[in-house]
Order: C-alpha cells, then sequence, then structure tokens
C-alpha cells in the first residue's frame, strides 16, 4: 500500500499543468510579442544623426526648386531693368534645361568616383557662383552664364541627393524619406514665387544662395554614404557609419552583411555599357520609361513653371475680355457671333503684341 502509493506520487508530481507544447507555443508567442515590439521601436526611433542628414541632403532638392521658379517672378523686373526682350529673355529661362542636361550627364561619374558629398559639394559650388552671376549681372549675357551654372548645379542634385537620402535611411524609412526630396522640391518653387512677389530679383538671387551654403556648411557634418565607402572596400569605416546612422545601441551586423554581400557580387558582374540597354530583352522597359519621361517634357511643364506669372496675367486678362464681352453682347443685343468674332481678334492681337 505505501509502496504503492510511493511509487504513485512521482507519476502525479511529474505529469505538468500545462503540457510541453502549450508551454512552447507560450513561449513562442512571448518572444514574437517581444520580436514585434522590439521591430516596432526600431520603426519609430530615428536617430537624431539620421534626421540632420536627411535635411542637409534635401537642402538641396530645396536648391532645385527654387532655380525652377525664379524665372517666373523675376521676369518683369530683369526684363525693365536690363532692356530684354521676350526672346532674350526666353533664352534666360530655356538656359536653364541646357545645364541640368549637362550636369545630369556627369552626375552618375562625380557621384560614383568622388563620393555623395562630394558631388553635393561641387553642385552647391556651381549654384552659388551662378546665383551671384544672376544678382550682380549689367548685362544678359552674364545672366545666361548665371542660369547656365545654376542649371549644372541642378541636374547635379537632382541625381544624388534622392541616391544618398536612399542609400543612409534603412529600407523600413527609405520610402518616406525619399519622398522629401519631391516635398522640399516643391517647397523652393512656392516659397521662391512668394517671395518673389515682394522682392527685387537681385535681391531674390542673393536669397537662392542661402539654402546653397547651409548644404555646403552641413556636408561637414554628415557622414558620406556606407555603401558607397563599402564600394570602394573601406569595410569598417563603412559599418562605423552604418551604427552612427542607426544608433549606438541598435544592431547593424546584419544590414552591414548585406551591403556586403551586394557589392562583392555587384564587383564580380562585368561593367555594363549603355549600348547593353538597346538589347531586344530590355526594349519594352526601355521604350516605356524613356516614353514616359519624353511625354512628360513635352507636356510644357517647365515652360509653365518658368513663365506662370505672364501666362496668369494673360490669362486673367482674356477671362476680363470674355466677361467684358458677353455683357456688351447682352447688352446691346448683338449676335454671339459678332461678339466671339471681335473677341477672337482682340486675343490675337494680345497674342502678337
Amino acid at each position: 500500500m505505501d509502496d504503492s502509493s510511493k511509487s504513485s506520487e512521482p507519476r502525479e508530481c511529474s505529469s505538468p499543468l500545462l503540457s510541453t507544447e502549450i508551454l512552447q507555443a507560450y513561449h513562442h508567442g512571448n518572444d514574437g510579442v517581444a520580436c514585434e515590439e522590439k521591430r516596432q521601436k526600431e520603426t519609430w526611433s530615428v536617430p537624431a544623426i539620421l534626421i540632420l542628414t536627411t535635411l542637409v541632403a534635401v537642402s538641396g532638392s530645396y536648391v532645385f526648386g527654387s532655380a525652377i521658379g525664379y524665372s517666373s517672378p523675376a521676369q518683369n523686373g530683369i526684363m525693365n531693368d536690363l532692356n530684354l526682350g521676350v526672346a532674350e529673355y526666353s533664352v534666360f529661362g530655356s538656359i536653364l534645361t541646357i545645364g541640368a542636361m549637362i550636369g545630369a550627364i556627369i552626375s552618375g561619374r562625380i557621384a560614383d568616383y568622388a563620393g555623395r558629398r562630394a558631388a553635393m559639394g561641387f553642385s552647391e559650388v556651381f549654384c552659388i557662383l551662378g546665383w551671384l552671376a544672376i544678382a550682380f549681372s549689367k548685362v544678359g549675357w552674364w545672366l545666361y552664364v548665371g542660369r547656365f551654372l545654376v542649371g549644372c548645379g541642378m541636374g547635379l542634385l537632382s541625381y544624388v541627393v534622392p541616391v544618398y537620402v536612399a542609400e543612409v535611411t534603412p529600407k523600413n524609412l527609405r520610402g518616406g524619406f525619399t519622398t522629401v526630396h519631391q516635398l522640399m522640391i516643391c517647397c523652393g518653387v512656392s516659397l521662391t514665387y512668394l517671395i518673389g512677389s515682394f522682392l527685387n530679383w537681385r535681391i531674390l538671387a542673393l536669397i537662392g544662395t542661402i539654402p546653397c551654403l547651409v548644404q555646403l556648411l552641413g556636408l561637414f557634418f554628415i557622414p558620406e554614404s556606407p555603401r558607397w565607402l563599402a564600394k570602394f572596400g573601406h569595410w569598417e569605416r563603412s559599418e562605423s557609419v552604418l551604427q552612427r546612422l542607426r544608433g549606438k545601441n541598435a544592431d547593424v551586423s546584419q544590414e552591414a552583411t548585406e551591403i556586403r554581400d551586394f557589392t562583392e557580387a555587384l564587383q564580380t558582374e562585368t561593367e555594363a555599357t549603355i549600348f547593353g540597354l538597346f538589347q531586344l530583352q530590355y526594349l519594352k522597359s526601355l521604350t516605356v520609361g524613356v516614353g514616359l519621361m519624353i511625354l512628360q517634357q513635352f507636356g510644357g511643364v517647365n515652360g509653365i513653371a518658368f513663365y506662370a506669372s505672364s501666362i496668369f496675367i494673360s490669362a486673367e486678362i482674356l477671362i476680363y475680355l470674355r466677361i467684358f464681352g458677353k455683357y456688351w453682347n447682352d447688352s446691346n443685343g448683338c449676335s454671339s457671333g459678332s461678339s466671339f468674332s471681335s473677341y477672337s481678334r482682340f486675343a490675337h492681337l494680345l497674342n502678337v503684341v
């Protein structure tokens, strides 16, 4: 009797209240919750250095926007002070795009060989020289030189800023941070329109140098892209910069390994040439991509942005003319055809003038 009771005690004590599977599921669930909380914490805890780095970089995006928005509010002042005609001022407005095209062509090479920070520094030097040439110009060709230099800097910035922001931000924040590039371009255009309505065109050009100086000085306080450093074999420095951008307590080993693996895989591949794009397998993608860019430019977005003020003034005159013509037609009982004919002739005169 006693023996049987003794033998049964360990059997009863050895059976747990919860099965092993339930305990494992419980611990696994706790681990999952802990991992989820850790992931959310990492998502929302953005280091200050990463925010500073992004703000310094997108200062170049603001420069991009201010260059686009400058010619519209400055048109009347420049044409009156320097006695420029419509054709001469049109050269001033459009030469920006020629400079941007040249800057965009060389931007990839400069960013790859000199570094992302150096490319942004070069672009801001071009922009500062260009704004100063515009602000102190006495003749038309100085305006053209200054506008061309600003365009070269703008072309460099259009490539290197989004690339740099994408390379320094983590994957879970990359999309949101890179959209700031477009946001700052729009802010630059809008604020330049607004400020230019109240200030002289020379002062507006000098104000254009302020964001250039902000980025140029800020480049001394932000790190180089860790991916660019890894590309040239600076592995320890790349990991150190990555640790600085993610926070001192963040675990960057996995991301550093991914960067290393990607860089090594990229170096094993043969360097592609531009002629490789014209292979039959890329024909559809190339046609769609380039076609969309061409259609966007032929939509006239730059022409509207460069001469928005004169377009709005002309549109307002024609709107008031149409209202006056309708009122005159109703008051005097004229036929709609004769009223429309008179309006068309007057609108044609406005366009000719």
